[in-house]
């Protein structure tokens, strides 16, 4: 059985240990967290004693839906970006078909998140749709990424650019709170109860 408590960081014994330099997602550190002879009252846990982990899994579960927001808005600025450098250099219709089907695949992984949203803030279960959202917004981000890119062609190509920035961004996000071979697990396995 376990628990869930929540520790202030102005705890006597927790620190920030080692932050990590990553490839992606510089706006967001991460690091280690060293918890050295904390003492955390009873009054901190958080949800029934030895319920910890369905605390935990809907923190997971929580955590998927702000990822994919962090997708969408990576997303998104990549639209911008493209539509602008057309705008800018002009255009051939592969361009604009491009730039419609980004923005149309934003669109709906917009309208996944806002469900997952909306049944978590419910109260209603939303693990599937959390795990979907995540799936569907992060590919999406790195799609979109991905055609940005193309779009923007040699300046797309050169180290720095927002288009680069994109790109690793939104690998990362393929990657953490679950790959998104973990969200496939858990959809199947939710739909196959």
């Amino acid at each position: 059985m376990c628990s869930t408590v929540l520790v202030p960081a102005e705890t006597p014994g927790v620190r920030v240990g080692q932050v990590f330099a990553k490839m992606g997602l510089h706006g967001s550190p991460t690091g280690e967290l060293v918890l050295e002879d904390v003492h955390v009252p009873e009054t901190s846990r958080l949800g029934a004693e030895g319920k910890g982990f369905a605390v935990a899994m809907r923190a997971l579960d929580s955590g998927r839906i702000g990822i994919s927001g962090q997708a969408l808005g990576i997303a998104q600025a990549a639209v911008n970006e493209s539509r602008t450098v057309l705008l800018e250099r002009g255009h051939a219709q592969g361009d604009e078909f491009t730039l419609a089907d980004m923005s149309t695949r934003v669109e709906s992984a917009r309208l996944l998140a806002y469900h997952a949203a909306w049944l978590c803030g419910r109260g209603r279960p939303f693990t599937r749709q959390a795990s979907m959202a995540k799936l569907h917004c992060t590919d999406t981000a790195m799609q979109v990424a991905l055609d940005a890119l193309q779009i923007a062609g040699e300046e797309g190509a050169i180290s720095g650019t927002p288009f680069e920035r994109h790109v690793r961004d939104a690998k990362a996000l393929q990657i953490y709170e679950g790959s998104n071979q973990v969200q496939r697990v858990v959809i199947a396995r939710d739909l196959l109860r």
